[in-house]
């Protein structure tokens, strides 16, 4: 089992910037690839980031490629989002998840772990 644990949500303005962790334990965390997705209201959880086991390769989604940036630190066991230039579309649930899958990490159902989210609100 490996335990997720998401921080650093909140409320900001529309260009703002907030970081997202997520602390991971439970399993050897550098075994696992990483993920965010995020779950507006009313609508289906959605990919955001994806990175390797060692960093080395990282997915975005369109939407918020060029904004935000995922990295990880493996002797922290944690997974970061860096998200700048925040819009009021990026509001959402956003989650992390772990899997030992090494391809298609972009697709949720590739995933064995989730958090329990954080909230993200960007105000207009």
């Amino acid at each position: 089992q490996v335990q997720l644990v998401e921080s650093g949500g909140g409320l900001v303005q529309a260009g703002g910037s907030l970081r997202l962790s997520c602390a991971a334990s439970g399993r050897t965390f550098s075994n696992y690839a990483m993920g965010w997705f995020r779950q507006a209201p009313g609508k289906e959880r959605a990919f955001v980031a994806a990175i390797s086991w060692d960093g080395s390769i990282i997915y975005y989604a369109d939407s918020v490629k060029g904004r935000f940036t995922i990295s990880r630190d493996n002797a922290k066991n944690t997974v970061y989002l860096q998200m700048n230039s925040l819009k009021p579309e990026d509001t959402a649930v956003y989650y992390c998840a772990a899997t030992v899958q090494h391809n298609y990490i972009l697709l949720a159902g590739r995933y064995d772990y989730w958090g329990q989210g954080t909230q993200v609100t960007v105000s207009s």
